[in-house]
């Protein structure tokens, strides 16, 4: 079992962070959204060892995180419609499920066996850093155990993964606060395979109409029906809490335990969920009862009402 190295977001801390991953190691690194958990996106035993220390199932394929646009057509086709997508919001939270370039050098392991791979540009200047710091291609899933609450925290992740991994870079909380919006950009139109920190209506806003799917295979990371939750119930859109349960309100909710915005703010939801998740499992305890206030399915609403769902699942 390695030693977890609590590393500074500083030049010294990034450079030790660089070289861990160099020699094959994992680090977990600040994005805008949330913690990642990297590793080399071109070393079988890098991207192996994601699957182990998360606990992930080898089906489910992973981000690949590079520091900027050029780099991204080193491993996949930019589209037509992801050079439209990458010029309007990239550096930010949003994935594209592109062609993979064969000759890419990425490990088959990232892409689970897939022709498409799913790339992002993240914002954050501690990702950025290390990014440009590592040189090359990370694959990064959340950095928490498989179908767990998502880490916004340093703490969030040694909680989780202390002892399974070699360094956490410590950059503060995550201020999206909720994973990056996948599209699946291969055709001419955009499809949504997973709603997340860039809402919905922003890139419609271009002029482009967003396709959904139901069901069917995994094609891209937090697709698995449970997932992020936390030891014990979780119920949805509840508006008068039962005997014991810690209830996690949205707008004026008079006796909540917590609340995701007491303005009934989706953004402010968005950023608080994962916080509030992490708060709720503490003050419920392992087989506890978690209950939340009803969210709209507008704006950043869709993605935070659609981790709830997962969180709720029977599992």
């Amino acid at each position: 079992m390695p030693e977890t190295r609590l590393l500074t977001a500083d030049a010294p801390g990034l450079t030790r962070a660089a070289a861990l991953l160099r020699a094959g190691g994992l680090v977990a690194f600040p994005t805008e959204t949330v913690y990642g958990l990297g590793g080399d996106a071109t070393q079988d035993h890098a991207v192996a060892g994601i699957f182990a220390a998360k606990g992930r199932p080898r089906f489910n394929p992973l981000i690949v995180h590079v520091p900027d646009v050029a780099l991204v057509s080193r491993y996949a086709v930019l589209t037509p419609l992801a050079e439209q997508l990458a010029a309007a919001f990239w550096p930010g939270p949003l994935t594209l499920v592109l062609p993979l370039r064969l000759d890419g050098g990425l490990s088959p392991l990232v892409t689970a066996g897939l022709e498409t791979v799913a790339v992002r540009v993240p914002a954050h200047p501690v990702a950025r850093a290390l990014l440009e710091a590592f040189g090359g291609p990370l694959a990064a899933p959340s950095a928490n155990p498989s179908g767990r609450i998502s880490p916004v925290t340093a703490q969030h992740v040694l909680d989780g993964l202390s002892g399974r991994i070699d360094g956490v870079v410590d950059g503060g909380a995550c201020a999206v606060g909720l994973e990056s919006t996948i599209l699946d950009a291969t055709g001419d139109a955009p499809v949504l395979l997973r709603a997340g920190g860039l809402a919905v209506e922003a890139v419609e806003a271009l002029g482009l109409r967003v396709g959904t799917v139901t069901g069917g295979a995994i094609t891209a990371p937090g697709q698995l029906a449970s997932h992020y939750a936390p030891r014990g119930r979780v119920r949805l859109g509840v508006v008068s809490p039962e005997a014991g349960e810690v209830w996690v309100g949205f707008g004026p909710c008079p006796g909540a335990s917590l609340t995701l915005s007491e303005a009934g703010d989706t953004t402010e939801a968005a950023a608080r969920l994962f916080h509030a998740l992490h708060e709720a499992d503490a003050l419920a305890g392992p087989g506890g009862r978690i209950a939340f206030a009803p969210l709209p399915e507008v704006g950043l609403g869709r993605a935070v009402n659609d981790r709830l769902r997962r969180a709720a699942a029977p599992r």
